[in-house]
């Protein structure tokens, strides 16, 4: 299995010096700056291309080149950014990049109502819990509706948190869910969230499944031609958010997104964070099922509450997900490719962190700090290689 390590570009505090020293040998980034709908032109592609590499690493993994929400919402330009999607897994293909991961959540990307939870020992984690996200969505968002969405209780008790709050908390809140995508540096406005949800409330669950069928076998041709495996990353959380559907959180929507096209080039990122935080995901029944079809792994693990709808991100090998398990179908699997002439290794990658030590204070993408996710690979390196000899 490939080793990497996600890396936000140029402007990321956290170095591609410091992704070598932590052992990784593959890079996962973006061209962060290009909107999606734009196409990635060659010369950008191997711009970056060439700076991973200046540093002695290989630009592995593509996360993410993004679905618009043109193709989501199968908008008037669907089409044009199709188009445009191609082009760029064709520019990708040509500079010999041939893993793509995306996501088909739509407006919000993964989604937390506080960056810097603060843990027994002193680190500072990630958490997402209900009762503040129904805080900022009945009463800060007000988004039309949302009262359907919550219990009376529910309501109670989120009314009662706000009121708890000071006016700055409040507004990190906020700020906190209205993030949009890592890497891009965007917080949305509150009118804008409001107006993109609203465009959502025709579409539903079913029809944004659709979306996605049509999305898969508009580019899967594409990219089975030019040898790109398309990985979609699982819902974050596996839930729905604000009145939005989610279609990438169960067993069943995994299996649903591989009935589209039977197609090589339609696979999937198994994220064990994103999936773990849903209590009724067996993971290590789900990635047995769709084995053959994971092309990026990301290994993490989050502790749920026994109390609260909540959960926070945990030492790789402290939460619920059962990382060594996980490990050791990921080497069955890797070794039935190779006995059947498939020979490139399966990436994968410390998802998220802690930050600990020299991170605390130091800036860096959320969730993503330089010390956490070294020990984090570090952990996973252990339990690769113990899985490896005895397996």
């Amino acid at each position: 299995m490939e080793q990497t390590w996600r890396w936000f570009g140029p402007h990321d505090a956290v170095t591609l010096a410091d992704a070598r020293q932590a052992g990784a040998t593959g890079i996962v980034t973006a061209l962060h700056e290009i909107p999606p709908g734009q196409v990635w032109s060659v010369e950008a592609i191997q711009a970056r291309q060439q700076i991973v590499a200046n540093a002695g690493l290989t630009w592995s993994v593509v996360e993410s080149v993004n679905v618009s929400e043109e193709i989501k919402r199968r908008g008037p330009l669907w089409q044009q950014h199709i188009d445009a999607y191609i082009a760029t897994l064709a520019n990708l293909a040509a500079c010999g990049i041939r893993t793509v991961c995306y996501n088909f959540m739509p407006v919000i990307d993964w989604l937390r109502t506080d960056l810097a939870w603060p843990l027994p020992d002193g680190s500072i984690s990630m958490r997402f819990d209900a009762k503040s996200l129904a805080a900022f969505d009945l009463f800060i968002l007000q988004r039309p509706g949302a009262e359907a969405d919550w219990t009376d209780t529910q309501q109670r008790e989120a009314h009662a948190y706000l009121a708890s709050l000071s006016e700055s908390e409040r507004d990190r809140l906020a700020h906190t869910v209205l993030a949009g995508l890592p890497g891009t540096g965007e917080v949305y406005s509150l009118d804008y969230v409001r107006q993109a949800i609203a465009a959502y409330g025709q579409i539903g669950r079913d029809g944004l499944r659709a979306h996605l069928g049509q999305f898969l076998r508009a580019v899967c041709p594409a990219a089975e031609e030019l040898g790109i495996r398309l990985c979609i990353h699982p819902d974050d959380p596996p839930r729905p958010l604000l009145g939005l559907p989610r279609i990438a959180s169960t067993a069943d929507d995994l299996q649903f997104l591989l009935d589209q096209t039977d197609s090589p080039s339609n696979g999937i990122t198994f994220c064990s964070g994103s999936l773990g935080a849903r209590p009724d995901n067996d993971l290590p029944a789900m990635m047995r099922r769709v084995a053959n079809r994971i092309y990026f792994v990301h290994l993490r693990s989050t502790k749920r509450s026994l109390t609260e709808d909540a959960f926070y991100e945990a030492a790789h090998l402290a939460g619920d997900v059962n990382i060594v398990a996980l490990m050791q179908i990921l080497v069955q699997e890797e070794r039935r490719r190779r006995a059947a002439g498939d020979l490139h290794p399966i990436p994968f990658r410390s998802d998220h962190g802690n930050q600990i030590l020299t991170d605390i204070g130091r800036p860096s993408v959320p969730g993503y700090p330089a010390v956490g996710r070294l020990r984090g690979l570090a952990e996973l390196r252990g339990v690769l290689t113990a899985v490896e000899a005895l397996v």
